[in-house]
């Protein structure tokens, strides 16, 4: 399987015991996808998408439901490891926009960055909640990309109870 993008840090025994979980969890294991990566820091995620009989849809290609299940939880995941358990974090709503038939794997990469976080914590200083929009792609192994996505996610302080 060549990949499009290269993994930045080696995964932690933490980080691939979540990733081996992940996989096997049956709600996600049906979405034909695969966690491939997952930094130690919960900063960078990999996911992987094949083409077979469980993915395929009628006309041969990846089925769009299979696309958009391989990628649905993850920010919403790794904003959870990152803020920790001060803040609620819920996936609000999704757009995806198809842009080539699907045959062969695809791969998406999730990035968060500190400035990112930092934005997170500064705006949710200054307001009760907030929405933050992410983009994803999943691209094939010669980065053409097959599938373009906008998760938006809503992102509280949580409530803190005596």
């Amino acid at each position: 399987m060549t990949l499009p993008f290269s993994r930045p840090k080696p995964e932690s025994w933490r980080s691939r015991l979540w990733r081996w979980g992940f996989n096997l969890f049956p709600a996600y294991r049906g979405t034909g996808g695969r966690v491939i990566y997952i930094a130690p820091d919960w900063r960078e995620v990999h996911v992987a998408l094949s083409l077979n009989w469980r993915t395929r849809n009628y006309v041969g290609t990846l089925f769009g439901g299979s696309m958009y299940g391989a990628i649905d939880p993850i920010y919403m995941l790794m904003l959870i490891k990152n803020l920790g358990q001060d803040y609620v974090v819920w996936d609000k709503a999704a757009s995806i926009r198809f842009r080539k038939p699907g045959r062969t794997t695809l791969f998406a990469r999730f990035v968060l960055t500190d400035e990112e976080l930092g934005v997170i914590r500064q705006k949710l200083d200054e307001n009760p909640s907030i929405d933050r929009v992410y983009p994803v792609e999943l691209v094939d192994a010669w980065g053409v990309v097959h599938a373009s996505f906008e998760k938006t996610l809503y992102i509280k302080k949580a409530d803190k109870e005596l």
